[in-house]
């Protein structure tokens, strides 16, 4: 694509979202329009898409550098838009919320993202934005709702600082907290508070970052451990990381089970 400035760049994308034209049609339909997006589309099209305008309009008004970044809100436009969701940034709601829109970081939004994630769940303003928070509340403490796993999952890239490749120990701790409690999935059983227990074993016996890996896998033994508190479905021989390995020596001490002692030596990375 020829050199184009950030706000042209941001009329293209635009304009293709809206019409489904190729980037080289839509520049030049924008450059007859001198660069006017609503002339443009409305010499291209006699029936533009009103999700799409109506998205993007709602997007505009929350970008923090319109001229440098118009495709981007940052953390202060993230805070606006979610408190005019009534959205609290400690709620485990707003990572559902972030998956969705496949926010590639925490406090910072893409058009793209944006755009399309609103238009997959049917929400093209903040009525109806909000009208979906209490579907995805409901819908995210279920060890196997696919809501639950995807949230998961992402939060591990959401997470991530720029640079990292794995999480600081007391980052990964605080979003475990934060999905695997009440109002989220419940990572307790009748006899075993795992969720506790899992931040002691790592706060005593590992103390080191977490790998993705480690993240994943954590995620698994989660949903097993809550189908089968009696772990009969575990075995030694399992692909399993080493930390998860030692853990279940750590939780049988707890229980004061043939096998575990509770004192697991500490892990090497």
């Amino acid at each position: 694509m020829p050199s184009y400035t950030p706000v042209q760049k941001s009329a293209i994308q635009q304009f293709t979202a809206v019409t489904d034209a190729k980037d080289s049609v839509a520049a030049k339909t924008l450059k007859n329009n001198n660069w006017n997006i609503d002339q443009a589309i409305n010499a291209s099209t006699s029936n533009p898409s009103p999700t799409t305008q109506s998205l993007n309009k709602l997007f505009d008004k929350y970008r923090d550098n319109a001229s440098e970044e118009p495709d981007t809100i940052g953390v202060d436009g993230s805070m606006r838009y979610f408190a005019d969701l009534g959205i609290a940034l400690d709620e485990p709601v707003v990572l559902v919320v972030l998956t969705e829109l496949n926010a590639p970081t925490m406090g910072e939004l893409t058009r793209q993202g944006f755009v399309d994630g609103w238009k997959r769940l049917r929400a093209n303003n903040i009525t109806e934005q909000k009208s979906t928070l209490p579907s995805l509340r409901h819908s995210l403490p279920s060890s196997s709702g696919g809501l639950f796993l995807t949230t998961y999952k992402s939060t591990f890239r959401l997470a991530l600082s720029p640079g990292q490749r794995s999480l600081p120990l007391d980052t990964a701790i605080e979003y475990w907290r934060l999905l695997l409690s009440p109002p989220s999935l419940s990572w307790n059983t009748k006899t075993t508070p795992w969720l506790d227990w899992w931040i002691e074993y790592l706060t005593t016996k590992w103390k080191k970052g977490v790998s993705k890996d480690m993240w994943v896998q954590t995620g698994v033994f989660v949903g097993k451990s809550l189908e089968d508190e009696g772990m009969g479905w575990w075995s030694e021989d399992g692909a399993w990381p080493g930390v998860l390995d030692e853990f279940v020596g750590f939780v049988r001490g707890k229980r004061g089970v043939d096998g575990g002692d509770g004192e697991a030596e500490e892990m090497e990375t």
